[in-house]
């Protein structure tokens, strides 16, 4: 443990984690991470359903970030290729500035469109910036996982939540706000400033120390074993497969409710700015108490028991949003079922996130944590953009949303049963050591 100088030795003690370098930079890292896929979910969303789109088509919209879950087929290049011109900054800090500039020229593009006169255009672009998003969460995450000490993974974890969070809110309001008073293609614009934090931490904090390099090959070797060794490793293990499962059951209620509440605040008639106060504001303080909920849980309980608590209130939280469409329009319903989701995925997001990042192998952080990241929710977004809507439609919403909650089933009985087999401990990576007897 590095001893506290200066001005955070007067920092509190269990605030002052959160102080040093690498946990700051993990948060700038989470802004940048948030926008462009707020900019084609939530935004997006409320920006179609108010140009007239039926809600099939918006439903329809989230394969475009499908993409994201993909993302670990082009991850190994950016865990291997140095790009060239650029390979002097070092193959993180590269790379971090090639995917930053592509998603934010990526969203403008999307913000100068019209859905209603030019919807194929307009998906063409959501995708488009999908891509570019997916490659930019690929670097940011590997450049997060190296840069943070095993010390620091429930720490780093919960303040890449928070600047996920913060970007995601910031951006999801500001665009909410500025399309009223200055058009959908202003706000876009305005909301693409959000992709340059992640760009300026990589410039500043350099590569990072822990960046391990896979074993030099020749030729064709060297190319197959950039696709094959970061999964040869992890299937390897004691009960991959069966982590793997787990990793891709336990959010699709989650997911798949978070993707469609957009059209449930439109259908109860609530206003932009209502959104914008009610389900950013309001989650957005929610989630940071969250956060520091989910730290303080984590570094009690350890990471097997603070996983599970997560998990449970992953699935709870969607009853809320059940009971607000049954009971109608209202402030403090849409205030209580937003801020207890918010409060959960706080939580969540240090101690799921902590414990995927252990996983890894310092050797392919970028390609092992995309594989785990995208598998963890395509169930729910595909599910979203194939049949949510005609499931909205059939079951009417508040039916719907206590389907989503008994979807978290599953992924509970997975990990309580990984924890009684004591599996959880003997599967973590190097990236994570140090918490494998938490």
């Amino acid at each position: 443990m590095v001893s506290p100088v200066g001005w955070r030795a007067k920092v509190p003690a269990v605030i002052r984690p959160y102080t040093e370098a690498a946990p700051l930079a993990a948060f700038f890292l989470g802004i940048s991470s948030a926008f462009p896929f707020t900019m084609i979910a939530s935004t997006l969303t409320t920006r179609l359903a108010q140009a007239g789109i039926d809600k099939k088509s918006v439903t329809a919209f989230a394969l475009a970030f499908l993409v994201y879950n993909v993302k670990f087929l082009w991850a190994p290049i950016v865990d291997r290729m140095h790009l060239p011109l650029l390979h002097r900054l070092g193959q993180r800090v590269s790379w971090m500035l090639v995917a930053g500039v592509l998603s934010i020229a990526a969203v403008l593009l999307l913000g100068g469109l019209d859905p209603a006169a030019h919807l194929g255009q307009v998906a063409v672009a959501a995708v488009l910036v999908g891509v570019a998003g997916a490659t930019y969460d690929i670097v940011i995450d590997g450049y997060r996982i190296e840069l943070l000490e095993p010390r620091q993974l429930g720490v780093g974890s919960g303040m890449s939540q928070y600047g996920w969070r913060i970007g995601s809110a910031a951006a999801g309001a500001l665009a909410l706000v500025m399309a009223v008073r200055i058009g959908w293609t202003g706000a876009y614009w305005l909301c693409a400033l959000f992709g340059l934090p992640a760009i300026i931490t990589a410039l500043v904090m350099g590569e990072p120390t822990r960046r391990r390099e896979p074993a030099k090959q020749r030729g064709l070797a060297e190319m197959v074993d950039a696709f094959v060794g970061p999964l040869s490793e992890f299937f390897r293990r004691e009960g991959a497969a069966l982590i793997l499962v787990f990793v891709l059951l336990h959010k699709i209620g989650d997911t798949l409710a978070n993707l469609t509440l957009r059209l449930l605040f439109d259908d109860l008639g609530f206003t932009n700015d209502q959104i914008a106060v009610f389900d950013v504001g309001v989650g957005f303080w929610a989630l940071l108490a969250g956060v520091f909920v989910g730290g303080i849980i984590y570094s009690k309980l350890g990471l097997k028991r603070s996983v599970m608590i997560s998990l449970v209130l992953m699935g709870v939280t969607n009853i809320g949003f059940a009971l607000l469409a049954a009971s109608g329009p209202s402030n403090i319903g849409m205030a209580a079922a937003i801020g207890f989701e918010n409060f959960a995925s706080g939580i969540g997001g240090v101690t799921v996130v902590a414990y995927l990042s252990a996983l890894t192998d310092l050797r392919f952080t970028a390609t092992q944590y995309a594989l785990l990241s995208a598998t963890a929710s395509i169930a729910g977004r595909l599910i979203t953009g194939t049949t949510a809507g005609a499931l909205i439609e059939a079951m009417g919403y508040p039916a719907f949303y206590l389907f989503t909650a008994l979807l978290a089933l599953p992924g509970i009985a997975i990990f309580w049963m990984m924890m009684r087999s004591g599996l959880i401990d003997r599967s973590i990576g190097d990236a994570g050591e140090v918490q494998s007897g938490s």
